[in-house]
């Protein structure tokens, strides 16, 4: 505001000073254009308002009456204009122009008083009104800005009273589509993501005590009939019984450690493997321990990059998922194409409705035909399968397969 004053000021002052000095140029040229330009100087003009000098050769021939037998008070040159603050005759401010033609040169000076009281004018006013003005829009700036941010400052306050048992609550909507707005839509976004992450985290840590009880009291029950009844136990029987739980005991832990480790970001170094030596010596390994067919004619080369650990598990919990619900068969395949390397794990058991799909991957969560502890895990397998793939920048898609059972897809990017 202070440069915006400092340049109307200036532009006032230039634009009157212009004017007379061109009102002025206007006299000097209707002087020398008359037949007579000398005669009648004298009083024409009044004495405080305008003077006139007309030189020819370097000296004055005519002048006014309020400057005859004075020197030659300004000779500006042609189109400019000199300001003389104090003149012989009076103390105002004049401006002098001249005009030349041939060897006279009529040099005429005007009076500026009232120009100069114009823009004293124009500066007191603007020393009032600028300070004015300024509160003025201060004021308004600081109403606009408040009303436009307090959106933000009830987004702040419900922030504030936000805690981790209180997640379920949201910052108000701001009214609009400007950046307060989307900045609340933003923040209720994020407490819907953490509020999802901490259900599924309470949600993660009752279902495996829950899952944890079994093991434990199982055993619990054989050492306490042991210690009742030690006549009547059998003890390779008894160990046998502990061993099988405790195996349960052992791959639950270890798949809510993985689990964990993923859900913290925590990967093992990434490195090229080859999927597919992983997918054969997983299809050895079930001919070993199972008398299913296991068909590995699908099986091509393929190479993907990530952890060799985290994949083996996909393969073989894929592998061992189908094993256990498999009638007869399974097949195992993987091939490169466009960029992706695919894994395909079939198998001719009942197969998984299309409704449930979506459901398996879920964490602790078993199908009805899953829900014998003695065929079926503790649901983890295909939630530790998603998160691997998703990691490694994969999908997982079920399918009916053509044996007749479940075709599970993995998609994953090619090294």
């Amino acid at each position: 505001m202070l440069i915006g004053a400092l340049v109307m000021l200036a532009f006032v002052e230039h634009s009157l000073t212009a004017q007379v000095a061109d009102s002025a140029e206007v006299r000097a040229a209707e002087l020398l254009a008359s037949p007579d330009p000398l005669s009648g100087v004298i009083d024409v003009f009044d004495r405080t308002e305008e003077f006139v000098q007309v030189v020819r050769d370097g000296s004055i021939v005519a002048a006014s009456e309020n400057v005859r037998g004075l020197p030659l008070l300004a000779s500006p040159a042609p189109d400019e204009h000199i300001r003389l603050d104090h003149v012989p005759f009076t103390d105002a401010p004049f401006i002098v122009a001249s005009v030349e033609r041939g060897n006279r040169t009529a040099i005429v000076g005007r009076n500026i008083d009232d120009e100069v009281d114009a823009a004293t004018a124009v500066r007191k006013s603007l020393l009032i009104g600028g300070p004015m003005l300024l509160l003025i829009v201060g004021a308004i700036t600081w109403w606009i800005v408040g009303r436009a941010l307090r959106p933000v400052e009830d987004i702040r306050e419900e922030v504030e009273r936000i805690s981790a048992r209180e997640l379920d609550r949201r910052v108000p909507d701001a009214p609009g589509d400007d950046e307060v707005a989307r900045l609340a839509v933003t923040m209720n976004r994020m407490l819907d993501r953490l509020q999802t992450s901490q259900e599924r985290q309470r949600r993660l840590v009752s279902d495996a005590s829950h899952e944890l009880r079994s093991p434990v009291a199982a055993i619990r029950q054989h050492a306490e009939v042991a210690g009742e009844h030690p006549d009547a136990t059998d003890v390779d029987e008894l160990a046998t019984a502990v061993l099988r739980e405790t195996d349960r005991l052992q791959g639950l832990v270890e798949d809510l450690l993985v689990l964990a480790r993923l859900d913290e970001g925590r990967e093992s170094d990434a490195a090229e493997v080859d999927l597919d030596d992983i997918v054969l010596a997983e299809a050895g390994r079930l001919r070993r321990m199972t008398a299913i067919d296991v068909d590995t004619t699908g099986v091509e080369a393929g190479r993907v990059r990530g952890g060799a650990a985290a994949l083996e598990r996909v393969v073989r919990n894929l592998a061992e998922n189908a094993a256990r619900y498999a009638r007869a068969r399974i097949a195992l395949g993987l091939a490169a194409s466009d960029g992706q390397v695919i894994l395909t794990v079939e198998d001719d058991g009942p197969g998984i409705d299309p409704a449930d799909r979506r459901r398996v991957f879920e964490r602790f969560v078993r199908l009805d035909e899953s829900r014998d502890r003695g065929t079926g895990g503790a649901g983890l397998g295909l939630a530790i399968v998603r998160e691997v793939v998703v990691n490694h920048g994969g999908e997982v898609v079920l399918e009916e397969s053509a044996m007749g059972g479940l075709r599970v897809g993995v998609r994953l990017p090619a090294a």
